[in-house]
């Protein structure tokens, strides 16, 4: 019986910098959860269209997910 000890690595949902139309929000999505950036696309497009929820998200998200070229903030070090 084999135990792996190794875990995934923690992903970030971040905004992408290399596959975008507007801002990269939905470009990130798409790599977070792994999935067409179309797709992704398609979904703000549809919920935007169904009461406007896709679109309040799309825009929230530009301000409040980091960019995927955005410095990472050090860590204090801990005595």
């Amino acid at each position: 019986m084999s135990t792996m000890n190794s875990t995934p690595s923690p992903t970030k949902l971040t905004r992408s910098t290399t596959d975008k139309q507007i801002a990269g929000v939905a470009g990130g999505v798409a790599d977070y959860f792994g999935i067409d950036p179309v797709i992704a696309r398609v979904g703000f497009a549809v919920t935007a269209l169904c009461g406007g929820a896709g679109l309040l998200a799309y825009i929230l998200m530009m301000f409040i997910v980091p960019s995927a070229d955005a410095p990472v903030a050090a860590h204090p070090a801990t005595a």
